[in-house]
């Protein structure tokens, strides 16, 4: 966590405003909504995406910020929560970052009205003060993100995802929110500018490098620890894996998909199927793409003076691909 601190080290007094405006924002007239609320708050993450809006903003604008990046900061943070409470109720997932999740606790129906009120929260204090580029950037976002997680519900089924549609699902399931993280942050300060275009493609950059490291940690290693195989076990095809049926003979592309298929809760067959992949040079491949993605956001960057918020962002692209959970 040394890393995520020094990450936040330029915009320390925006976050801890950001905090309080985000409660706020959250705020209802109703008791059972106040008390979920302040549950959800309570619990939050790292919170890498205010992050990225705050740096991203300041790096642009000579340090300054304006309540339109505040806004921006609580809207984005209103909808991915939002978005969270519902993949929790479709993935029948109990608990999230340790914490028993909404629906867990208060049951679907609630979980769903839950998401609904952040969602509309999020979309009308865009409204409420007019600003409809921004409000513009986010629902594409949360359209992206919908048509993403289909498009993968829609493939896993057949597992015949090729490396382009892997990346079609990973850009708009993970990498776009990120995307409209930075291009927010961008807008705010500098609207109808290339910056916001520039950013916009850098966020999607880190997410990609993001999504990548996530489908590393299925396989483990010795920083992480054992492989868990929930990848494997959910039927998602991750790039480790396409590389290698692109790669192997037929038959052992046949003993491969069988064993997602058809023995995906067999422990020892998911361990066979992690060493086949882990041999086949999956996880090398993976690492190369990760780090091309990492690079590419970097040089988007290259062309900036340098300043704190430039190297807080630069630790953060290398964070994404260097963290250990």
């Amino acid at each position: 966590m040394k890393i995520v601190s020094q990450i936040k080290d330029p915009i320390r007094p925006e976050m801890e405003l950001f905090e309080s405006k985000f409660r706020e924002a959250m705020s209802s007239k109703v008791a059972l909504l106040n008390r979920i609320t302040h549950y959800i708050v309570n619990r939050k993450g790292k919170q890498m995406r205010p992050m990225f809006v705050f740096l991203t903003a300041k790096m642009l604008n000579n340090g300054e910020i304006n309540d339109r990046t505040y806004r921006g900061a609580s809207v984005i943070e209103l909808i991915h929560t939002a978005t969270l409470v519902h993949d929790d109720v479709v993935d029948e997932s109990n608990k999230r970052r340790g914490f028993f999740s909404i629906n867990a606790l208060w049951k679907n129906k609630i979980a769903v009205l839950v998401g609904d009120y952040l969602l509309s929260k999020g979309l009308l204090l865009s409204i409420d003060y007019g600003d409809f580029d921004l409000l513009r950037i986010i629902s594409v976002a949360v359209r992206e993100m919908s048509e993403g997680e289909l498009l993968q519900i829609e493939k896993a089924r057949q597992l015949d995802i090729t490396e382009e549609v892997y990346y079609d699902i990973i850009r708009q399931k993970t990498a776009t929110l990120i995307a409209a993280c930075c291009g927010l942050g961008a807008c705010s300060v500098k609207p109808d500018s290339e910056d916001v275009e520039t950013f916009r493609k850098f966020g999607e950059l880190c997410g990609m490098a993001f999504q990548i490291k996530d489908d590393l940690f299925d396989y483990g290693s010795t920083a992480i620890g054992k492989p868990t195989g929930i990848d494997i076990k959910e039927q998602k095809m991750t790039l480790p894996l396409i590389h290698v049926l692109n790669i192997c003979s037929k038959d052992e592309k046949k003993w491969l998909i069988n064993s997602v298929k058809n023995y995906n809760k067999d422990k020892k067959r998911v361990k066979e199927v992690i060493a086949f992949v882990k041999e086949k040079g999956g996880l090398d491949y993976a690492v190369e793409k990760m780090l091309a993605y990492k690079n590419q956001a970097l040089s988007l960057l290259g062309g900036y003076p340098k300043s704190d918020y430039k190297d807080a962002l630069e630790l953060m692209v290398n964070y994404v691909v260097d963290r250990k959970k």
